[in-house]
């Protein structure tokens, strides 16, 4: 198979969608994989460390798309790509489609084969190719978030692990999947006093047994929510529901109850957010304020720390790049129905029903 790896041009996206070690081990499959020249230059590698494993570099991104039976990415594919994906070809990557009817609409067109990293599961309900970077950036939630309670940047003027004499920063966590943990661990490694927050009580259980006494668990409801969000500097918003939109469990009416210069970090962005007044924003321009309450919304949080997040990333989708290469989209998903739980539009036809029902669309999934 003929595989490309074009540069990611989404703003301050600095991932790559494979590494050369990525790379090395499909050449040695015999199959040929091109490369745009640069392309891993935000995370550290190079053409020569491509070439070196095998690869072919090409100088366009038009080249790569036209070269190439399928493209791994890392983020969506933005209005400039749609028209270069072609027919029939399988682009594996993040596309959270659910957040965005023009992405959805615009793929749908291509007759293209979508297969997303974050709708892949694991026999245990988990997403493998979501957790590395749910990782990444549930510990940057928590780096990102002391730094914008800083008081020249609009926050409260709270170090979130205070100091002797002066009592700790507090910092409210909801959803204790693989965002709120991380992020509850950075947390806790800062010295703040931490409230994680999930209607799941087995993963509170989990919490509760594995953190430190500085992190206490608490049932989610919009009660306990708003009691909580009074006494907050820092609040992480990190719940997901597979292929859907996320919930909004903090509305606007509620900023009224924060303390100005509280700080929000909503990682839920790319599925719409679990903040009403969240809006996507991007490395270069990080954070607003709404009603004295400093926004960080940020759609690619992991592309900051790109080499950590591409090295992470490549670790976990190289095996179902491979499968998907030795075999063949079909084939490959159908000897391996997690793999097919990836399959989000195909051919013009959606196949996953959470994408209808994201936008309210009447249409009949394949």
């Amino acid at each position: 198979m003929k595989i490309g790896i074009p540069i990611e041009i989404k703003n301050n996206e600095n991932r790559v969608g494979m590494t050369p070690a990525g790379v090395f081990e499909l050449t040695k499959n015999n199959h040929t994989v091109y490369v745009q020249t640069n392309a891993g230059f935000g995370s550290g590698f190079f053409d020569e460390d491509y070439q070196e494993a095998g690869a072919i570099v090409l100088n366009s991104i038009e080249e790569v798309y036209a070269s190439s039976d399928m493209i791994v990415k890392v983020k969506e594919p933005i209005e400039k790509e749609y028209t270069l994906i072609k027919p029939d070809q399988v682009v594996f990557t993040y596309f959270h489609f659910a957040s965005s009817e023009t992405l959805t609409k615009a793929m749908i067109k291509s007759n293209a084969i979508c297969i997303a990293y974050e709708t892949v599961e694991d026999t245990d309900g988990a997403l493998p190719l979501l957790i590395p970077m749910s990782e990444v950036a549930g510990r940057m939630s928590i780096q990102q978030g002391a730094k914008y309670l800083e008081k020249p940047i609009k926050g409260r003027g709270v170090l979130l692990g205070g100091v002797p004499g002066v009592p700790p920063g507090k910092v409210l966590v909801l959803g204790a999947g693989v965002v709120g943990i991380q992020a509850a661990k950075m947390a806790a490694g800062l010295g703040a006093h931490v409230t994680i927050m999930d209607i799941n009580m087995k993963q509170l259980r989990y919490v509760n047994d594995v953190m430190p006494n500085h992190v206490v668990t608490e049932f989610s409801s919009e009660y306990n929510i708003r009691k909580r969000i009074k006494e907050s500097d820092l609040i992480v918003g990190g719940v997901l529901i597979k292929g859907a939109k996320a919930p909004k469990l903090i509305t606007k009416d509620m900023l009224k109850d924060m303390r100005p210069g509280t700080v929000v970090v909503d990682v839920a962005v790319d599925q719409g957010g679990c903040f009403e007044t969240t809006k996507a924003t991007t490395h270069e321009d990080p954070t607003y304020v709404i009603d004295d309450v400093v926004h960080y919304c940020v759609a690619n949080m992991p592309g900051a720390v790109p080499y950590t997040s591409t090295v992470a990333l490549t670790n976990v989708t190289l095996p179902y790049v491979l499968k998907l290469a030795n075999l063949g989209w079909k084939k490959a998903c159908d000897m391996n129905p997690l793999l097919a739980k990836g399959l989000n539009i195909v051919k013009g036809e959606i196949v996953y029903k959470e994408i209808t029902e994201a936008f309210n669309w009447e249409v009949e999934v394949a």
